[in-house]
C-alpha cells in the first residue's frame, strides 16, 4: 500500500490558507481518481483505492499534531516508510516550485516535525509545495502560512496544485527517482 498524506488544517477558516497546500493536492487526486474521503479510525480522513493499492490521507487534528494520525495510518495499513509520501507547504520555496525528496529533516515545518517525532524516523519521501511569494513579508511564517494567496497569485497556486498531483501520478507510474529528475 502506498500512502499520500496531505498536511493541512481543518475548518472553513483555514480552507484557503497557504498552509493547506497538502490538503489541496490530495483533494485534487481524489477528484481525478473518483474516490471519496471517509472518516478513519483516528484523527484523519482517508480515501482508498484497493484495486490499485493506494491511499490518500488528511490528518484532521491540526497541523502541529499531524504525526499522531500519520503514525496510526502507518500501523493500521502496514505501510513501509519508503511508501509514505508527505505532501506539505514550504515557505522557503518560491510559489511555482515543487521539491521532492526521498528523506530529510523537518525544514522548520511544525507538521513535518510532528510526523518525524511520532515515526521516530526521517527516511520517508516528501513532496514540498512552494508557497513563498516574492515581495511579501514571509516572517513570521506562522502568520504568512495562515493567510490565503492574493488573487494575482491564486492562478499560479492552482496550476501548482495540478502539477503536484501530476508529480504524484508520475511517482506511481515512473518511480520516485525519475519523478524527482522531472519535477525538481
Amino acid at each position: 500500500m502506498i500512502a499520500f498524506v496531505g498536511l493541512g488544517n481543518t475548518g472553513h477558516e483555514y480552507s484557503k490558507t497557504k498552509h493547506n497546500a497538502g490538503f489541496w493536492v490530495v483533494d485534487e487526486l481524489a477528484r481525478r481518481w473518483k474516490i471519496n474521503f471517509q472518516p478513519g479510525q483516528g484523527q484523519y480522513v482517508f480515501a482508498e483505492d484497493k484495486k490499485r493499492s493506494f491511499l490518500l490521507v488528511k490528518p484532521i487534528i491540526g497541523m502541529n499534531g499531524s504525526g499522531i494520525p500519520v503514525k496510526d495510518v502507518v500501523h493500521r495499513w502496514g505501510i513501509d516508510l519508503s511508501e509514505l509520501f508527505i505532501i506539505l507547504d514550504d515557505v522557503d520555496l518560491p510559489l511555482g516550485s515543487i521539491r521532492i525528496r526521498p528523506k530529510g529533516g523537518d525544514g522548520c515545518h511544525r507538521g513535518m516535525e510532528s510526523v518525524i517525532y511520532q515515526l521516530g524516523n526521517t527516511h520517508f519521501p516528501r513532496i514540498r509545495f512552494g508557497i513563498a511569494v516574492e515581495g511579501e513579508k514571509l516572517r513570521p511564517s506562522e502568520k504568512y502560512v495562515l493567510k490565503p494567496f492574493k488573487k494575482k497569485d491564486s492562478v499560479l497556486a492552482d496550476e501548482k496544485i495540478v502539477d503536484t498531483a501530476n508529480a504524484v501520478e508520475s511517482i506511481l507510474r515512473n518511480g520516485l527517482n525519475k519523478t524527482m529528475n522531472n519535477f525538481n
